[in-house]
């Protein structure tokens, strides 16, 4: 028991000993960093020792009691150049006392905050500890008092720079809401890439005031000139596009990615002019820009990704189109197979693509951080959108690859679709590209060939059984036709198998039989030829049959039926 209670007053005095000496390291960073933290029965704000700004801590000539009013004062003092007052905005604490410039300062912030900065008047808190009345039960930052506050954020090369607000208070003052000392110490990098240019500065100041809205008289001049400059640009690629295909053979590989990229291009010139010129000359701001500036990338990426997939797709194009015969020969399987495959992997390709452009569209322009955006992705609202919409064009999608890698149609297969003799020429997104037998070209989606069922004519073998079927009359001798059928298979040169040809009376009824003639073939073309020559010897050998029939006893091949007719109605009129 002695050494159980000794144990315990040592384990207690150790971790009281620990936490003395976190304590101490707490108050020495404090100390260093010139800012605690206020106790519980204090206001929540950052205490410093003494306010480092252009008023100094005596003088607060500005409203800096909330977030509120610490911008209505100092947007207002800004408008009237009044630099020294609103400079009293800016915490001072990490910008070098040797080369403080309070007022070049606090005109660089104004100029980044009226042009640069998008941040939502409505959303600032109008209380000293800005407590957030406007929010929900359910964030977790409802009732909560805040010291610090973000208002809006701009980019640097290497990262994203927040625009914060700060509540501090020095020894015997009151608590004050200021420009945090870490944005104030970014605001020169911020106004080297945010500011106006050297062409702006260069301009006359006339030009330089303000219109209307946050543009200036020179922003309302430049645009117009930023789109007809990217318009020239667009149609001298055009023009330069469209004289290239002229000079070139239209069975080209060259002529057709050409005209695939022309549209594309022309694009991509438009908006790569477009940003150019922005970029070098004209550095605009404020609404405008923050319309500009997602506009400008969603037509780069997309004219980038339009010329990939339109070079890929005129390739693949180029590729099957040469070689449409060799597809189509009964034993070429292999090209089928490959290229079936290469059509699949094309259009995984151009789904990763597209992907990777709009993963890359949502990450620069900084989409998923905007209000609205923001609300409907919490709330499911837009995947839901986005999942309804696109689960046709998705289903399409797998339903094509699954075509594909199935290989239940591959490109070059004979078909045999919606009563039609085809052959598989593209196997598309949504829909297969098939060449009649005529030369017609149907389009058909790509759910038919998954949820019903077609004939595949040269999935496993190219030969096929053709039949002709004859309806002749019931007193036919069916005996008479099978050794001129059995002499044309034998003779034929598109008979492959004359062992597997067939005469066979298959249907019959009070009128006439049906009598099937089948013989295979070596593919659906030669088979269709031979199809149509053996109809047309079998009816001239019945016909010639048939001719005799008035002669007793030789039998009628042909029905009778309105010969029948004619004849009962000449009895009636001659008993009349």
């Amino acid at each position: 028991m002695h050494w159980g209670r000794m144990g315990k007053h040592h384990t207690s005095f150790t971790r009281a000993l620990v936490m003395l000496i976190c304590a101490l390291f707490a108050v020495q960073a404090a100390a260093q960093s010139g800012r605690t933290v206020a106790s519980d029965s204090e206001p929540f704000v950052y205490q410093v020792e003494q306010l480092q700004n252009a008023a100094g801590s005596a003088q607060t000539p500005l409203d800096l009691d909330t977030p509120m009013g610490l911008m209505e004062s100092f947007m207002r003092a800004g408008e009237k150049e009044d630099w020294a007052r609103a400079g009293a905005a800016l915490d001072l604490a990490n910008v070098d006392p040797a080369e403080r410039q309070p007022e070049q300062l606090t005109a660089q912030l104004y100029d980044l905050m009226h042009r640069s900065v998008a941040f939502d008047w409505a959303t600032l808190p109008d209380r000293p500890d800005a407590v957030d009345t406007t929010t929900t039960s359910k964030d977790p930052m409802s009732g909560v008092a805040r010291r610090s506050l973000t208002i809006g954020q701009l980019e640097l090369s290497n990262r994203t720079v927040p625009i914060r607000l700060a509540r501090v208070q020095a020894p015997g003052g009151e608590p004050v809401w200021v420009f945090s000392r870490q944005t104030v110490e970014n605001v020169p990098a911020l106004y080297a890439v945010y500011g106006p240019s050297k062409f702006e500065k260069s301009l006359p100041p006339a030009l330089r005031e303000q219109a209307f809205w946050t543009l200036a008289w020179w922003e309302v001049i430049a645009l117009p000139l930023i789109l007809f400059a990217g318009a020239l640009a667009a149609a001298l690629t055009y023009l330069a596009i469209s004289r290239l295909r002229r000079r070139q053979d239209e069975d080209s590989k060259l002529y057709g990615v050409l005209q695939a990229i022309h549209l594309p291009a022309t694009l991509l010139a438009f908006a790569g002019t477009f940003a150019l010129v922005r970029l070098s000359f004209f550095r605009l701001s404020g609404p405008v820009k923050d319309l500009l500036d997602p506009l400008q990338l969603v037509l780069i990426i997309a004219a980038i990704i339009g010329i990939a997939l339109s070079v890929i797709e005129a390739l693949f194009d180029f590729a099957t189109s040469q070689r449409t015969d060799e597809l189509e020969a009964p034993d070429n399987n292999a090209d089928r197979n490959f290229y079936t495959k290469m059509s699949a992997i094309r259009r995984i390709i151009t789904v990763m693509i597209l992907l990777a452009g709009i993963g890359f569209l949502l990450v620069a322009s900084n989409l998923s951080s905007t209000l609205g955006f923001s609300i409907m992705a919490s709330a499911g609202i837009l995947g839901l959108v986005l999942a309804f919409a696109a689960r046709k064009v998705l289903g399409d999608i797998m339903a094509s690859v699954q075509i594909a890698f199935a290989q239940t149609a591959r490109i070059g297969d004979a078909i045999r679709y919606d009563g039609q003799w085809c052959y598989v020429e593209k196997i598309g997104f949504t829909h297969l590209r098939l060449r009649t037998w005529d030369e017609r070209r149907l389009i058909a989606p790509v759910s038919d060939f998954t949820n019903d069922s077609f004939e595949n004519w040269t999935k496993e073998d190219a030969s096929l059984m053709m039949h002709v079927e004859l309806e002749l009359d019931n007193r036919a001798d069916v005996d008479a036709l099978r050794q001129p059928f059995r002499d044309f298979v034998e003779n034929d040169e598109d008979v492959v198998d004359p062992g597997d040809a067939q005469c066979e009376v298959v249907a019959q009824n009070a009128r006439a039989m049906t009598v099937r003639f089948m013989a295979r073939a070596a593919d659906p073309k030669c088979g269709w030829a031979m199809h149509c020559r053996l109809r047309e010897r079998m009816l001239q050998v019945a016909s010639e049959l048939d001719a005799g029939a008035d002669r007793e006893p030789a039998p009628a091949y042909f029905p009778r039926e309105r010969e029948v007719r004619m004849d009962l109605t000449r009895a009636d009129e001659a008993q009349g």
